[in-house]
């Protein structure tokens, strides 16, 4: 049956005219209905001389009164507002039917069971079929639940544009959905830059363990402590790229859509601040502390030697701990031309104390320009690191100089004792460590200078002083 003639009119096609296709969806009404009641905020709506025409469930919800209860009441007086307030309360309401666009004002309301709520009210006009105004919406919400969303979005906003630590959002496939500027300058790149790009292509080292823990947050939540992650960056330059090492102090956060009825995660939120020059200066401070506790215990162990040489060795066993892999000592054994002998050196296979080497040995077969010369002839430390560190001439660097194969980094320390160069102390460094740096140079001429000490005393002793 068509529409026209369920509703008892025959249209101008006549009794024989088609049938239009019966619709079994809902009527505007009852869409009107469900939308009203599955919106989050309560709305209400009066006509024209102020009748409640719509009721929520969300209304409901925050007074306690039901639709039926509600809907044909003459505006809040004697139910929902006191009766002291009715009539402001009214005209405020009503007055948005005069005004342009929406109208915000907080009202206190009466609930069902005799309490007060405060709440925040939009209301405007709701225009009739002439365009006039025929009556007034009201959407309200309990303020303290607007306070909270406006906190929410002025927090959300303050972290994104003013924060002074790295804030990123990172989407359920570990990459960036939304960057603050102060973690894309700590990227090295802009803020839309950054959206969409895996970790991999901004982070050369650290990547792997930094995706690991956001997927960690992803399945199992965050976890209770900051966590402190180095990573080397791929950072833009005039030449091309360079890396960078930094270390990051990272919060994590898993978020959640609030609309779900079950928590669905949307991604991770990542908060960091870059925390670099404290921990390197803390991890200063401990080698130094290390390293002079070794020297201390180098010397209480070095007064137990009845042979000076051997107390020589001590000292260089001692160094040897955390700083070098390798370590050799040679003696001046003629200065025109300069030439050295092996005194002592580390076993180059497998690790043990060093060995004292037998005197009367032949001059080690050093070149011209082989560090340890130019220690010896500078009086001074010389720092030297095989040609790319690393790459195919590695070995044959080490070999030409002498050293144990793998070698990639020699420091030597000039040996002085009552003003004379006695010889030169040598560490070296393979690839498991890095190259030695200027810290390194003051630690070994401490060595030094206590190896210098115990080889004089022992020349003394020789009669060769």
């Amino acid at each position: 049956m068509s529409a026209s003639r369920r509703s008892g009119i025959t249209d101008e096609l006549g009794p024989d005219g088609p049938d239009e296709p019966e619709r079994d969806g809902p009527d505007g009404a009852d869409l009107l209905a469900a939308l009203l009641d599955g919106m989050d905020a309560a709305l209400c709506a009066f006509d024209a001389d102020g009748v409640v025409t719509h009721w929520n469930r969300e209304a409901e919800r925050i007074l306690g009164w039901s639709a039926a209860e509600a809907v044909g009441r003459q505006g809040f007086a004697g139910w929902a507002v006191r009766s002291a307030d009715a009539a402001e309360v009214q005209d405020r309401l009503l007055s948005a039917m005069h005004a342009t666009g929406r109208q915000v004002h907080e009202f206190a309301l009466v609930t069902k069971d005799g309490g007060r709520v405060l709440v925040r009210t939009q209301s405007a006009a709701v225009p009739g079929p002439d365009g006039k105004p025929a009556g007034v919406y009201c959407a309200f919400s309990e303020v303290h639940a607007q306070i909270d969303l406006e906190r929410s979005i002025a927090l959300s906003e303050a972290l994104f544009e003013d924060a002074s630590w790295g804030v990123v959002l990172v989407d359920a496939d570990l990459r960036p959905a939304v960057v603050n500027a102060h973690a894309a300058r700590a990227l090295g790149s802009g803020r839309t830059a950054l959206l969409g790009r895996p970790l991999g292509e901004l982070i050369s080292q650290g990547v792997e363990e930094l995706e690991s823990a956001l997927a960690h947050v992803l399945s199992e939540g965050a976890p209770p402590t900051p966590t402190e992650v180095w990573v080397t960056l791929r950072l833009p330059d005039d030449g091309g790229a360079r890396q960078e090492r930094r270390c990051w102090r990272s919060g994590f956060v898993r978020l959640a859509s609030p609309l779900a009825e079950e928590p669905v995660p949307l991604g991770v939120g990542w908060l960091f601040q870059d925390v670099t020059e404290a921990k390197q200066t803390e991890q200063e401070a401990a080698g130094l502390r290390f390293r002079a506790h070794q020297l201390h215990r180098a010397a209480r162990a070095a007064a137990e030697c009845e042979d000076p040489a051997e107390a020589a060795t001590v000292h260089l066993d001692f160094a040897l701990a955390g700083f070098a892999d390798h370590a050799v000592i040679d003696l001046v054994a003629g200065e025109e031309p300069m030439r050295l002998v092996r005194a002592a050196a580390t076993p180059s296979g497998a690790p043990g104390p060093s060995l004292l080497v037998t005197r009367g040995a032949l001059p080690v077969r050093y070149g011209e320009g082989h560090p340890a010369l130019q220690c010896a002839e500078r009086t001074g430390s010389v720092r030297a690191s095989a040609p790319g560190a690393g790459g195919a001439g590695a070995g044959g660097w080490a070999a030409a100089r002498q050293w144990p194969e793998g070698t990639l980094y020699a420091l030597c320390a000039v040996l002085r004792s009552r003003g004379r160069t006695l010889g030169v102390v040598t560490f070296l460094r393979g690839a498991s460590r890095a190259r030695f740096e200027r810290a390194d140079a003051m630690y070994a001429e401490s060595v030094a200078v206590r190896i210098a000490a115990a080889v004089d005393l022992a020349r003394v002793g020789a009669g060769e002083a």
